[in-house]
């Protein structure tokens, strides 16, 4: 049998594991919503914690709760931020009730708890720890500075190492001219380079459109309390708990211009989203692009040979797969369908609260985190490692009939045409093909068919 103590909350007397620091509030939700067994990130509480700190040091400040009892929450939340063993406190399910109400009270339970022991006594999670705050202010606030901590600290270091990586992989291939394709099919040369700094602006463009949502993200709905007003919160509240927010993450949170709009609504975590999704769509390009390249090695394009990480199969001896541009396909995957499940879940802002909040913050943050670890699996284990098999580059330059568009401005499209089936059908190289067909000298049609002139563009 395990040990349990009595607690009390509003609804009654309830038993609560004797160990624990939550208490009752936070064990009606376990015993509410046996749905997932997965508790919010550990990135969401440790944000949430942040969020609790701030506002008891300003709540300290407007002398809306005593010096000692402050410094007492203060503590514990440090000591609580630095335990190795954090999440044991958190086990609220992600599907509970949709404000987080559970999640912000296992917060405010778990701090007075740990307060009332450094005080030597009695803190509560209502009349001290969450002074000012309501559920529906705190946790819109908290998939912010989460969402906003995540990015700053992981995403765009991540984005940014992708990027460095690609364009110097570039550098060391731009002496490199292989096949264009367009519909998987050959098309017109292009330099290795060329393809390469493609993906690099991607991902810096995503950068770019990344930054652009973190205005907003900065934007904090914290008091507004229940439905916006900010009704029992002080009237200096909440520029002093974002002004100090800023200081103790180094990030430029302030108030939001209208509490009502980001406790209604989360048009600002699904634009975002989109953003997260956009940058998927991006990393699935370049991943599949990479297994194309990769692809045989004897029977596919096999332009280049990813680094052999492990053993392909269980029965094929000697086989060896793309497995990090698989890994971060099945990421773009997992980061798209969540886009869908954050569109759906913005849609519940029904009247003054959105109530579908822990979803969203759930969501978001997978979302960082899966891109964050991918862009450096697919810039170190892929981009930075593979091989570029030259003979097969070349090889498969010099068989292409396509480099007959060169010629369309000399002899005509209808006669180009004609001269590429021709190649085609005989596996002729172009030049060899064009010699027989037209007037122009070999010389002549070396110059016209030099592939680094052709990746230049224009007439030649």
């Amino acid at each position: 049998m395990l040990s349990t103590r009595t607690e009390k909350d509003s609804l009654g007397e309830l038993e609560v594991p004797v160990d624990a620091w939550y208490g009752a509030q936070t064990q009606r939700a376990i015993n509410n919503f046996p749905i997932s067994y997965q508790p919010l990130p550990k990135a969401f509480i440790t944000a949430l914690l942040s969020i609790k700190y701030a506002a008891a040091k300003t709540n300290t400040k407007l002398k809306l709760i005593k010096p000692d009892i402050g410094n007492a929450i203060e503590k514990a939340i440090t000591q609580l931020i630095t335990e190795k063993n954090l999440m044991q406190h958190f086990p609220v399910d992600i599907f509970q009730t949709g404000s987080g109400t559970s999640t912000n009270m296992n917060a405010n339970e778990v701090i007075a708890t740990v307060a009332s022991i450094i005080l030597g006594n009695k803190v509560s999670p209502n009349d001290h720890v969450n002074n000012g705050q309501s559920s529906n202010d705190v946790i819109p606030t908290a998939i912010h500075v989460s969402s906003a901590i995540e990015i700053n600290n992981h995403l765009i270091p991540a984005l940014q190492h992708l990027a460095l990586c690609i364009e110097t992989k570039s550098d060391n291939l731009k002496h490199l001219i292989k096949t264009g394709r367009t519909h998987l099919m050959d098309a017109m040369p292009v330099s290795m380079s060329q393809s390469l700094n493609a993906w690099a602006d991607q991902i810096r463009q995503n950068i770019e459109n990344i930054n652009h949502q973190l205005p907003s993200l900065y934007q904090l709905a914290q008091g507004g309390t229940a439905v916006g007003t900010g009704i029992n919160s002080h009237p200096e509240f909440s520029s002093l708990f974002a002004e100090t927010l800023a200081k103790d993450t180094l990030l430029p949170f302030k108030p939001a211009d209208n509490f009502f709009t980001r406790i209604g609504s989360q048009d600002t975590a699904v634009a975002l989203s989109g953003q997260l999704k956009t940058t998927a769509v991006t990393l699935m390009k370049i991943a599949n692009d990479l297994r194309w390249m990769n692809s045989g090695p004897l029977s596919g394009i096999g332009e280049i040979e990813l680094q052999a990480l492990q053993p392909g199969s269980s029965i094929m001896p000697g086989k060896v797969n793309p497995v990090i541009p698989e890994a971060v396909t099945m990421v773009a995957a997992q980061v798209i369908g969540n886009d869908s499940t954050i569109t759906i879940a913005g849609q519940s802002g029904n009247f003054e609260l959105n109530v579908m909040l822990p979803l969203i913050a759930k969501n978001l943050l997978e979302n960082i985190h899966l891109m964050s670890n991918a862009s450096r699996l697919l810039a170190d284990k892929a981009i930075s490692s593979f091989k570029v098999n030259e003979e097969n580059l070349k090889k498969n330059l010099s068989l292409n009939p396509i480099l007959v568009t060169a010629l369309n401005p000399i002899i005509g499209y209808q006669k180009a045409a004609e001269i590429a089936k021709k190649a085609y059908q005989n596996k002729q190289p172009i030049i060899e093909v064009a010699a027989e067909e037209t007037d122009l000298s070999l010389d002549e049609l070396t110059a016209l068919l030099d592939p680094e002139k052709l990746i230049e563009g224009g007439t030649h």
